[in-house]
């Protein structure tokens, strides 16, 4: 499971070197995705497998899934790591969600994601808001205890 945060660099190459407790979490593979919120997902190719599974079950006669479509498949690559943990983001994803060479990757179980540190900080403020998380996330039930 992808866990925590890490803050790494992109080499002279574009190649990100993956933090050594993802790796455990990975095989030679890794996806990366464009993300919903100008950042890059990185996942397991189980993970990804899943995902196209069930994007599969979707209606292509719905235009929100053609959307969907094109923003996971259409944007999806397949790269390989190296025997040092690094692995190339293509040229394409950096340019889209305006990565520099400083990045911060966050675990979020099944996959991680990669943020710009610019980007990362608006996450961070929403996530500090006590009052708009209140309305966020008072529909949800993450109750630790049964009822």
């Amino acid at each position: 499971m992808f866990l925590g945060r890490y803050r790494h660099n992109l080499d002279s190459k574009d190649r990100l070197t993956i933090p050594a407790k993802f790796r455990d979490f990975l095989a030679e593979d890794l996806y990366f995705v464009q993300g919903f919120d100008r950042n890059v997902m990185a996942m397991s190719t189980p993970t990804f497998e899943k995902i196209t599974q069930r994007l599969a079950e979707l209606s292509i006669t719905d235009s929100d899934v053609r959307l969907l479509n094109r923003r996971i498949l259409g944007t999806a690559t397949l790269e390989t790591i190296d025997k040092n943990g690094r692995v190339l983001l293509p040229d394409f994803l950096i340019e889209e969600v305006d990565l520099g060479k400083e990045l911060v990757l966050v675990g979020q179980g099944e996959y991680f994601e990669i943020w710009s540190p610019e980007e990362w900080a608006k996450q961070i403020a929403a996530q500090l808001d006590i009052e708009a998380n209140n309305q966020r996330f008072k529909v949800l039930d993450l109750r630790l205890g049964s009822k």
